[in-house]
This record gives structure tokens, sequence and C-alpha cells, in this order.
């Protein structure tokens, strides 16, 4: 009767640690082993970092492989400090707006919708086909029919992102809520607690590290959409930028916007793990 009312909390890194701390280190193959634990792992990944651009660098001079083609790196973090008061920074807040608004939208209907389909099964028979149908549906494919309503503004690109993000949210946040602990919930009900008393005690905390893993691959899912869609029918934005910029053959500009981007996709990492660490490391 154990083995069928109790479900282990859900972790993605193989094997439990010793003692049952459960954190983002068990939620991705990518991150087996976490950030650097001393000052002496940041030296060395830094390290590498600059042996890796201090290589491409010396390759790219000797081979005299011209810059529209792949600029030097030395001429791309100069383009990106130098120009980015001016040249980035107001396209990046642009991008900053649709990636919050849509993402806050987005999330929110989310984890409410994953709530209610987990205490209504019917509303999920109704909800779930539309749901993957938002999951395979490219929403940057959305954006010229929604420019066509609401114009080149914002608000295309920022229900583009509420589309593209809501739907990972709900789906992760629905896992965690059914993979909580029945016979907690067994021995809860028998005490008399209510359905609400149930989710906020004991489904919401427990499903807690399925909701965070679910706002991490939304958010990033979100900036996607929302660089896709600048792409597609905006004309401002760092997506936007990176169409002018290639047309323009200025790789420098290019490759600087390459790489706010993959620094705001790595702070978005970083931020959900530290949320992780910081409210998920209880003892299973």
């Amino acid at each position: 009767m154990a083995s069928e009312l109790r479900e282990t909390i859900p972790t993605f890194g193989g094997a439990e640690r010793e003692g049952g701390d459960v954190d983002l280190t068990n939620w991705s193959a990518v991150t087996s082993t976490g950030f650097a634990k001393s000052w002496g792992e940041a030296a060395l990944i830094v390290g590498l970092a600059v042996l890796l651009l201090g290589a491409a660098e010396i390759f790219l001079r000797v081979s005299q492989v011209k810059s529209y083609i792949f600029p030097l790196p030395s001429e791309v973090f100069t383009a990106l400090f130098t120009r980015f008061p001016d040249l980035f920074w107001p396209h990046l807040q642009v991008t900053l707006i649709e990636l919050f608004g849509g993402y806050l939208i987005g999330a929110t209907i989310g984890i409410v919708l994953a709530a209610v389909i987990t205490q209504f099964p019917f509303v999920e028979k109704i909800i779930t086909p539309y749901i993957l149908l938002l999951v395979t549906t490219p929403m940057i494919a959305l954006v010229p029919l929604l420019i066509l309503q609401f114009g080149f503004t914002l608000t295309p690109r920022i229900i583009a992102v509420a589309l593209a993000s809501g739907p990972m949210v709900m789906i992760n946040a629905a896992t965690g809520f059914r993979r909580t602990d029945l016979a907690k919930i067994a021995l809860a009900r028998s005490y008399g607690a209510s359905t609400f008393q149930i989710f906020t005690k004991i489904r919401f905390p427990l499903a807690l590290p399925m909701i965070i893993v679910g706002l991490m691959v939304g958010a990033i899912f979100g900036l996607l959409t929302a660089v896709g869609a600048e792409m597609v029918g905006g004309k401002n934005g760092l997506g936007n930028q990176l169409m002018f910029w290639s047309s323009m053959v200025k790789m420098q500009n290019f490759y600087a916007i390459i790489l706010l981007l993959a620094l705001m996709g790595v702070s978005i990492y970083a931020f959900f793990y530290w949320v992780g660490k910081k409210w998920t490391s209880w003892q299973a």
C-alpha cells in the first residue's frame, strides 16, 4: 500500500543525494555538480574562457579571416562595451519589456491552470488539446497575424511571449502538483484538512522544485520567442538589430548582440538556480 501511495519527488539528475537534498543540480543532466564551489574552480572556468578567446583571436589574425565573415573577439567586445549605451541599451530595454510583460502574463496563467486541472480532472480533459496545440506550434508564426490586429507595437510580441512561456510553466507545475506525497495527503484528510489547506500546505511546497523548473524553462522560451518575434515583425529590439546589422555586414555589432543575448540566457538560468537553492533545499 505504501508503494502505491508514495511517489518520489521529481529529480532529473539520476539518483538522489545522500540526505535527500533537492536542488537545481538534480534537475538537469547538464548540471550534475552545480556551479564552481571555490575561487579556484571559478578561476579555472574564467581561465578556460580566456584561453579559448585568445586562441580564436590568434587563429583569426593568422588566417586573415575577413571581419564580415567572423570578426575578432576583441572587436566584438569593443563594439559591445563602447556602443552599449547609445546603440544596444535602447533595444535591450524593448526586449526586456516584451520578455517581462509576456512572461508575467504567461507564467501567472500557467500556474493557475496547473492548479485548476490537478484539482478538476474534467477541466484537464477540455483544455489539454489546446495546451498541446500551443506547445507544438511555434508562436513566432502567429506574430504576422497579431501584427495585422494590433499593428507594429509591443503588444503582438508580448502576446507571443505569453503564449510561448505559459504552457511550459503549466506543464511543469502540473507535473509537480501530481507528484506530491499521497501518504501525506491521506494523513491530512484524516485530520480533516480542506482541499485548500492540502494544496497550500502540501501540494504547493512539494511541487515547488518543478514549478521553478517550469518558470526557468518558460523564461528561456520567452526570450527566444521575443527575439524571434522582433526578427519577424519588429521595428526595434535586439532581434530587429540582429537582422539590421547582418544586412549591413557589420558583424562586430551582430556578434555583440549574440553575446548580449547569451548573457541574458545565462542570467536567467543563474537566477532560477539561486532561487531553487534558496527555496527548495529542504530535506525530502
